[in-house]
């Protein structure tokens, strides 16, 4: 069954609902007439029977015990017809968060919540076929170009050693592989990203030294940061960590490429790791134009550049897979302006083995 089709069979419950709804109004009325016929059984046994000296206190009692009473059956039938309500509005904000493994139990007693149910239950099937079905087409498609991306880089680098070459085709042999290189970068992103979504990918936990895969992340772009004047001002307090070491390294060298690309020629990119309280905490800042409101809204969110003058310099695949990492690890991450640049923020939780 298509999404369109069960979205029509739930709109097409609307009259069952108002049937839910004809319910709760006959219940709530039967609620006011048992109260009323407390209030008038109260009053004439206070008229009739009781004497004079008991009447005060006793209505003073009835009236608080008949409150209780109300209030007693009005959080009872509250509960009974709105807790399915509210368990399905917590289902929809997790299918809005991208969860669509929510199923919702269908042993409601009300024939129309059950169905109701029923219907979200195979909406989020659907949702959750299409998801895995164009996880496995990005993945599919991914895998096809990257041998041929190969292949033709393999080939580049293969004419750029020849001796016959001159100076314009030199340059555009540079190009070809300049470009494959970007392209090859782009692929392995998607690659990642899609398992990651589709949690496909070996989440083994290990015990390692955090400081000194930053560190190693640090080198490892050494030729980049030196190429800009760039100085890398980093204090990392010693300290292990218990995670996938294989995702975390991403996270240090999308943040760190990004610093570096928005910096401008000549600054420090300031970097620092340290304990505080239960969390352990990552910044780092770059000396760049900073980052508009509106970007701060797009920034983790798949393709999206904020500045399209580094266009040719990414994929904006970068920060949303720094952000889908740091939620398989149960961290955050947020990006603040600061006098002079950016600061990108990345909490982690301290974990035991």
């Amino acid at each position: 069954m298509k999404s369109r089709e069960i979205f029509e069979e739930i709109r097409s419950q609307k009259d069952q609902i108002f049937g839910l709804r004809m319910r709760l109004t006959l219940f709530v009325a039967a609620e006011l007439i048992v109260c009323i016929l407390i209030s008038f059984g109260a009053e004439m046994l206070l008229k009739n029977v009781l004497t004079s000296e008991w009447r005060l206190p006793l209505a003073i009692a009835g009236l608080v015990l008949g409150l209780i009473i109300c209030f007693g059956i009005t959080g009872a039938i509250s509960n009974w017809f709105f807790d399915p309500i509210k368990q399905l509005s917590k289902a929809m904000e997790r299918v809005a968060d991208g969860d669509f493994s929510v199923r919702l139990q269908t042993k409601s007693r009300l024939k129309e919540i059950r169905e109701v149910y029923s219907g979200f239950n195979m909406m989020t099937h659907e949702l959750g076929s299409i998801e895995i079905i164009q996880g496995d087409f990005v993945s599919n498609v991914s895998h096809e170009f990257k041998t041929p991306i190969n292949a033709v880089e393999g080939y580049a680098m293969l004419l750029q050693d020849c001796d016959n070459l001159d100076d314009e085709e030199k340059k555009y042999v540079d190009g070809i592989i300049v470009s494959t290189q970007r392209l090859s970068t782009l692929i392995g992103s998607i690659l990642l990203l899609s398992k990651i979504e589709n949690r496909s990918i070996p989440t083994d936990q290990t015990e390692f030294s955090l400081d000194e895969q930053i560190r190693c992340s640090i080198v490892g772009m050494e030729n980049l940061w030196e190429k800009k004047d760039i100085e890398i001002d980093a204090d990392l307090e010693s300290i292990r960590y218990y995670g996938n070491e294989r995702l975390m390294i991403h996270v240090w060298d999308n943040l760190l490429s990004n610093a570096i690309k928005f910096s401008p020629p000549g600054n420090t990119i300031i970097i620092r790791l340290k304990n505080e309280m239960e969390k352990i905490v990552f910044t780092v800042e770059d000396h760049g134009d900073g980052i508009s409101e509106e970007a701060k809204k797009h920034i983790f969110e798949k393709f999206y550049q904020a500045d399209s003058s580094h266009k040719q310099e990414g994929n904006g695949l970068g920060l949303a897979l720094v952000s889908r990492i740091l939620m398989l690890e149960d961290g955050e991450i947020f990006a603040e302006n600061i006098e002079g640049g950016c600061r990108f923020t990345v909490k982690l939780k301290r974990k035991r083995a």
